[in-house]
């Protein structure tokens, strides 16, 4: 399983440790990611996501998945996220 959050597309970074005598190894920064099951209110069902600590903050901010995911571009959703966004679109299209 990649280290990349399903919504916003964080991934690993890397970098260096530098050290107090400025000695420089490499280095990983990797992304919190969480399992969580967030609640799609438009298709009244929960969904399982691996989401880093900064993205759960964001769709909170935002009002939920829902506005969230139709706020976001495709272009850093996961396929399962853009599914996700198709049917809530969908859904929120018909009501």
């Amino acid at each position: 399983m990649s280290r990349v959050c399903e919504l916003t597309g964080k991934a690993v970074m890397s970098g260096n440790n530098v050290s107090h005598a400025l000695n420089r190894t490499r280095r990983k920064f990797r992304p919190n990611l969480t399992k969580v099951t967030l609640l799609s209110d438009a298709l009244g069902q929960s969904v399982k996501m691996r989401i880093s600590a900064h993205a759960l903050r964001s769709v909170e901010h935002n009002g939920g998945l829902d506005n969230f995911l139709v706020k976001a571009d495709d272009i850093k959703l996961s396929l399962k996220a853009r599914r996700l966004k198709k049917n809530i679109k969908k859904k929120l299209a018909a009501a």
